[in-house]
């Protein structure tokens, strides 16, 4: 072996231990159970929670005075106020390997009114903050305020991927 190749050996083993000292390690990949999804969010209706892969789907009953009184609009904004939350952020940041999360809501007789799908990447720290934002004033205001649930949905609209039951949501 040349000197050249002993320095060449000596150089990645010394980068290889400079890595080791600084704390690099192997990305976090682990994904939450169900039970933790399901306990992640406070509700106070039916809440399910199951976990496929690297995706967590909740699924939440909408109380039916909701769709008969806010019509459309409440049956749209339904994903979002769960998926823009301090819940949602809190299982990303804890859960490495959680890609996505997918919020359905029904109907109390289980038919599907909403879904949207929020991927781990969307948002970044500036517009989690407008999310949280967006979606606080809409839960705190909106019954008095449907223009805040309106926001709520153009947000979600604008950062998910999400499908409207026709037989719900009047175009």
């Amino acid at each position: 072996m040349s000197r050249w190749d002993v320095k060449a050996l000596t150089s990645v083993a010394g980068i290889g231990a400079m890595l080791l000292a600084t704390g690099c390690t192997a990305p976090d990949a682990t994904v939450p159970t169900a039970e933790e999804v399901s306990a992640a969010y406070e509700y106070d209706g039916v809440l399910e929670a199951e976990v496929n892969g690297n995706v967590a789907e909740v699924t939440v009953y909408q109380p039916t005075r909701q769709l008969l009184r806010g019509g459309s609009l409440w049956a749209k904004v339904g994903p979002y106020v769960f998926l823009f939350s301090a819940e949602t952020r809190a299982l990303f940041d804890e859960y490495g390997g959680l890609a996505a999360v997918r919020v359905i809501t029904r109907a109390p007789g289980g038919r599907e009114v909403a879904r949207a799908l929020l991927t781990r990447d969307t948002l970044n720290e500036v517009t989690w903050r407008r999310a949280l934002r967006v979606s606080g004033l809409a839960r705190r205001d909106g019954s008095s305020r449907p223009g805040l649930l309106e926001d709520l949905v153009r947000w979600g609209e604008d950062h998910t991927e999400y499908e409207y039951s026709p037989r719900y949501i009047s175009r």
